[in-house]
């Protein structure tokens, strides 16, 4: 089962620059206190779900271009949830739940940890304080962040999806690719991370098959209100 959700699910979305990669839930609350437990069993198939670089000419762009009349607020959350959302009919016998990056509880938590779940699915490996043996930082606040072994840093996590009547008890787990593996370099990650991450220069910590093109690069370093512009929208609906 999991091997054709699997299939429908990278059909759908891979020509649009999107990567699946498939997790039991039961994987994610393992390492997770209760309070972050997402509340399924166990066994329960679930999907992370990045966007590449591409993403952004495959569906952004085009997503812009047939909504222009219609209210835009958000382009990348809407498109990210326009494309994800026409996956139920992919799927009409199954129930799909689909949980954003974006989407928080009223208690302000995020409903998912997203890195969390691109390194239990195997998508990208969560660099985190714990990894570096002889910390330097002493009572410095330290920020992890996933690196993609093919993109480094040049990706986003967009969403969980949940098949909640689809179990998958023998399910393997395929460990993260460990691709920032000497303690310098992570420490430098860490580091440009937490201190520097407006730059983006972490993203690159290691040398990367693909990354964002200059356009997209402009585009995400513009203040949010600014974007309309750059995608030739009006802000009429903002």
């Amino acid at each position: 089962m999991e091997e054709r959700v699997a299939e429908d699910l990278r059909a759908a979305l891979g020509p649009l620059g999107f990567e699946v990669h498939a997790f039991k839930v039961g994987w994610y609350n393992a390492v997770l206190q209760p309070v972050f437990h997402l509340p399924y069993s166990d066994d329960t198939l679930a999907y992370v779900v990045l966007s590449t670089p591409s993403m952004f000419d495959k569906a952004l762009k085009p997503f812009v271009n047939k909504e222009r009349l219609k209210t835009i607020r958000d382009p990348v959350d809407q498109c990210v949830s326009h494309h994800l959302a026409l996956l139920r009919e992919k799927f009409p016998d199954q129930k799909v739940d689909i949980i954003f990056d974006y989407e928080i509880l009223p208690s302000r938590r995020p409903k998912f940890l997203a890195q969390t779940a691109a390194h239990v699915a195997g998508a990208a490996y969560y660099y985190q304080r714990k990894d570096v043996k002889l910390d330097p930082w002493g009572k410095k606040k330290i920020y992890g962040v996933c690196i993609h072994p093919k993109y480094g840093g040049w990706f986003a996590i967009r969403a969980v999806l949940i098949f909640p009547d689809i179990q998958v008890p023998f399910l393997e787990q395929s460990a993260p690719v460990d691709c920032v593996s000497t303690e310098e370099k992570r420490i430098e990650l860490l580091e440009q991370f937490s201190f520097h991450w407006q730059n983006g220069r972490y993203r690159d910590i290691i040398e990367v098959k693909e990354k964002y093109s200059e356009e997209q690069i402009i585009y995400f370093t513009t203040p949010p209100s600014e974007r309309f512009k750059l995608l030739g929208l009006t802000q009429e609906g903002q």
